[in-house]
């Protein structure tokens, strides 16, 4: 899809993430301040003195009156009654302090004094034996915490972070999977396994120990792994591969030990590994060192899937988009023994897909899915279920009862091209972007063997994408031939050649253009062998995954000056003659040039039938 793109203009800003929620205090902390609160309660209520607090002095005065009835005499307080009520309370309690003639005194007023017998059970209770059995039983709760309890502890690192899922709580099926037939059927065989293992092993044979699904990113490898314990009904442990590497040595280790521990518990079980090269990268000896806690925990996954008895039925799966890094040890027979691809749906795969995503949405009657199949080529699973949220989303957005084919249509550009810009450009610029656009589209059409020409829009969109021209293809393809490349690498000239002939200069919007094709044409020469100067040999010397997009870096590989000048040469022979290629044809339909390219100021966005009708007196039925 080529696109006009500006110059680069910095990075753009990193948003800021949310900021961290402030601490909360936790339950054991409530506990102990609850605790603490009663403890004091208690103390007051029990302890507190009964009746009024009197001075010394008062007290003796009353004796003095001969208002004192009682006394009873205690180690550290007298407490006593009056024979009148006094403020409202005839119970009195003073502090006792050292007096020699009060006893004389209580028997010249014939008072009644008792001696009281202390019993400080209580006192001593509330004043240091609960405090200590607090102190206990909080100390007791966190060495269980530490130690690692049910819920997992300070000192729990070593076990496994697997989560466990129920045979229950697996609810997805192969009802809920489409557009992997291959990868479906070879794991249908696995539930089978699982389900009945003794089938198979009253015959001898034995149980497979590990499935290995590899494939592009989003093409649904977990949900796989899911459907497979959700068929079987058994348990099921996912993890991640990073999971088991921590900085400490020897954790990992010991959570590989831990989760197969668990497993042979829960057997039959599927043991699910999300992202195994995190885990299994090749070992390599390192003169500057390697990642030792890392090829432990390597070691001992490898220990352990040798040891486990395969007649108890656990089933070790994991997914991985870069089965190329991986170690060999790991991909032998006896551990990882089947190696099942999860490859990018086909056309007939993503409408399987799409109407397995559409089912709690609801459609238009016009929708077509079958059209939307067909807009969506190289779409993995995941990005299909994004196309078909985003277009509920932009239904709910115009306030409408159900989501129509425009909103398919306008999701499926968000998702290709970017989102859409507001902004306004100057009409030297528009016109600019109009003839790129539709050179690129017209090249598009006029060559042989490429996808039609589905929409042309000079909109704005994505990262400095100031149009874009979509072609539609017709069906899969899996192989692409010299001819085919020739006309792809004119197309993407398209747009710089339209510039040059309409107004006679070039500007920076073909930068992306340029790149594309001098990589495309890089490639015809040292890795496909699509040069007759150089030959059919295989200069390049990348080592990158069949599943992810090459990053930056160089692709030099080990040949000499020579032959680095020449292939340099054959690719800036290529690119001229696509150049040459593009130009012909535009100058051949320069009227066709104009017309599309004054539409397109009117009306921005170009539908391929129009541009076909547009094209219709100039160029032959078998180009159209």
């Amino acid at each position: 899809m080529p696109t006009l793109r500006t110059p680069p203009s910095g990075q753009p800003p990193r948003p800021r993430g949310p900021a961290a929620p402030g601490s909360r205090p936790s339950g054991l902390t409530w506990y102990l301040l609850a605790g603490l609160l009663v403890l004091a309660a208690g103390q007051a209520w029990f302890m507190k003195p009964p009746g009024r607090a009197v001075t010394y002095s008062e007290f003796k005065r009353y004796l003095r009156a001969d208002q004192v009835a009682e006394v009873i005499v205690g180690p550290e307080s007298l407490q006593g009654t009056l024979k009148q009520a006094e403020a409202g309370t005839t119970a009195f309690t003073t502090a006792r302090i050292e007096d020699p003639k009060l006893v004389d005194e209580l028997d010249a007023r014939c008072v009644k004094y008792t001696g009281e017998v202390t019993n400080r059970w209580l006192t001593d209770a509330l004043g240091w034996v609960f405090p200590v059995l607090l102190l206990v039983g909080f100390w007791s709760f966190f060495l269980k915490r530490m130690s690692g309890g049910p819920e997992g502890g300070v000192m729990s690192f070593a076990r496994s972070k697997a989560k466990l899922f129920a045979e229950d709580d697996v609810t997805i099926s192969f009802a809920d999977v489409a557009g992997v037939d291959e990868a479906e059927q070879e794991l249908r065989e696995i539930v089978e396994f699982l389900r009945t293992p003794g089938k198979y092993t009253s015959l001898g044979g034995k149980i497979p120990k590990g499935v290995l699904l590899v494939g592009p990113p989003g093409t649904g490898k977990t949900l796989l792994a899911r459907a497979v314990a959700g068929e079987a009904k058994v348990p099921f442990f996912s993890l991640s591969g990073s999971e088991f590497v921590e900085m400490f040595v020897g954790v990992g280790a010991a959570r590989v030990r831990d989760l197969f521990t668990q497993a042979e518990a829960k057997a039959p079980c599927i043991i699910f590994i999300d992202e195994l090269d995190a885990l299994g990268r090749t070992r390599v000896q390192n003169p500057m060192g390697s990642h030792e806690e890392r090829e432990q925990t390597l070691n001992q996954l490898l220990a352990e899937m040798d040891g486990f008895d395969a007649r108890k039925a656990i089933i070790i799966m994991a997914a991985t988009n870069r089965p190329e890094v991986l170690d060999p040890a790991l991909l032998r027979p006896g551990r990882f023994d089947r190696q099942v691809l999860v490859d990018k749906p086909d056309i007939k795969g993503r409408e399987a897909v799409l109407r397995i995503h559409t089912r709690g949405v609801v459609l238009a009657p016009e929708v077509d899915i079958a059209v939307v199949a067909a807009r969506t080529a190289g779409f993995a699973g995941a990005d299909l279920a994004n196309l078909v949220n985003e277009a509920a989303l932009l239904a709910a957005r115009g306030n409408k009862t159900a989501v129509d084919q425009r909103d398919f249509d306008e999701a499926a550009d968000r998702l290709i091209a970017g989102l859409e810009k507001k902004r306004v450009m100057s009409p030297r610029e528009r016109e600019i972007v109009a003839y790129h656009e539709a050179g690129h589209a017209l090249v598009a059409t006029l060559v042989p063997s490429l996808d039609p020409v589905h929409k042309i829009s000079i909109v704005q969109r994505g990262f400095g994408a100031l149009g874009y021209t979509m072609q539609l293809p017709l069906e899969d393809r899996y192989l692409l031939q010299r001819g085919d490349l020739i006309n792809q690498l004119a197309v993407l000239l398209g747009g710089r050649t339209a510039e040059e002939l309409a107004l006679g200069d070039i500007s920076t919007g073909a930068q992306n253009d340029l790149q594309r094709a001098t990589d495309m044409a890089r490639s015809m020469v040292t890795e496909w062998g699509m040069s007759d100067a150089v030959g059919a040999i295989s200069y390049s010397d990348r080592r990158q995954s069949p599943f992810l997009e090459a990053g930056p870096g160089s692709d030099r590989g080990p040949y000499a000056e020579e032959t680095a000048r020449l292939i340099d040469g054959e690719v800036k022979r290529l690119m001229t003659q696509a150049h040459e290629q593009a130009r012909v044809l535009l100058m051949t339909h320069r009227d066709a040039l104009e017309r599309v390219t004054r539409r397109l100021l009117v009306i921005e966005v170009m539908e391929g039938a129009e541009l076909r009708a547009l094209l219709a007196e100039s160029v032959p039925p078998s180009h159209a």
